[in-house]
């Protein structure tokens, strides 16, 4: 019996898993525009927009929100696409198929998610936990596209000293509890997603928005303590400039979007911005971790050694 022949490449595989990370992030954004145009309601009923109709775009409002949930039509599809994919992926990775498994398990929770949303009327922690589990997807995708990027058969070692993979580390926790403090502030603002919805009521917008704000500055210092760590350890510099400097990029410019926002009076448009931007800084820190590790001939052992040897110098 012919084996057949029918696959995808590896190179073809990982296109598709870009795919459906470019689609989770864009529904990101998606989601935050239903937020802020205020139709978060505009269909109050799950899976039917409302209790005479499935679909529904009578009102603006519900077209908004109608256009969002057919959007995470497309992210399920590309989901599944990547699902399928690493099964006829030639040569089959078993570590494929479970990350891409994973994409499915996200993507139901976001559905049990929105729905739990519409009938606790937009409650704030129910939002915010729509928005954590969305950078849970995009962390899981970001690693399947990693992992399949690497060589069959390979073996994943550590490029960079264990001292700097703990530094990077750091970084991650202080920009995830950044990001965190980051829905807060969303929680207590303006932009509820309909004009009745429940706020946080344990911090002003003020205080959430400093308490936000000095978190930020907190994993910039971290980011600073990385950079001055590697100054001299040019084996530990080299996989991590470009991702280092493209967290630096994006944290500037997320700072900034962040502070005109705030003194403009919280425009929904700059809103808009400021969620994308916090899905770029996250992609980017679990980017910057995730290259920490990968396919080459530097162990731990060499990078350590790398590391005592500058500590002796």
């Amino acid at each position: 019996m012919v084996r057949s022949r029918v696959g995808l490449s590896p190179a073809s595989y990982q296109r598709v898993t870009v795919v459906a990370y470019a689609l989770l992030c864009i529904i990101v954004v998606s989601g935050a525009a239903v937020r802020l145009t205020n139709s978060g309601l505009g269909c109050i009923d799950w899976p039917n927009c409302n209790d005479a109709q499935f679909i529904d775009v009578s009102s603006t409002h519900a077209a908004i929100e109608q256009i969002n949930r057919l959007f995470t039509g497309l992210v399920a599809l590309a989901v599944i696409a990547a699902v399928l994919g690493s099964l006829v992926r030639r040569p089959r990775r078993r570590d494929l198929t479970w990350w891409s498994l994973g994409l499915v398990a996200g993507v139901l929770g976001q559905v049990i998610l929105g729905a739990i949303v519409v009938l606790v009327d937009l409650h704030p922690a129910a939002v915010q936990g729509h928005f954590v589990l969305s950078m849970v997807l995009i962390t899981n995708a970001l690693v399947l596209i990693r992992r399949a990027g690497e060589p069959d058969g390979s073996t994943r070692v550590p490029l960079v000293s264990s001292a700097t993979r703990a530094r990077v580390w750091l970084l991650a926790v202080a920009t995830s509890i950044a990001v965190l403090a980051g829905t807060v502030v969303t929680g207590t603002g303006p932009h509820a997603g309909d004009e009745e919805a429940r706020r946080f009521e344990f911090f002003s917008i003020s205080q959430a928005t400093r308490l936000h704000s000095l978190l930020v500055w907190t994993s910039v210092a971290c980011a600073v303590l990385l950079v001055w760590h590697v100054r001299r350890r040019a084996a530990d510099r080299e996989p991590l400039d470009g991702p280092i400097t493209g967290w630096f990029c994006i944290a500037a410019l997320q700072g900034g979007i962040g502070y005109w926002q705030y003194a403009t009076g919280v425009p929904a448009w700059m809103v808009a911005l400021h969620v994308a931007g916090a899905t770029a800084l996250w992609s980017s820190t679990v980017w910057l971790v995730l290259i920490t590790h990968g396919v080459g001939a530097r162990t731990a052992v060499d990078a350590d050694a790398d590391e005592l040897s500058v500590a002796q110098a």
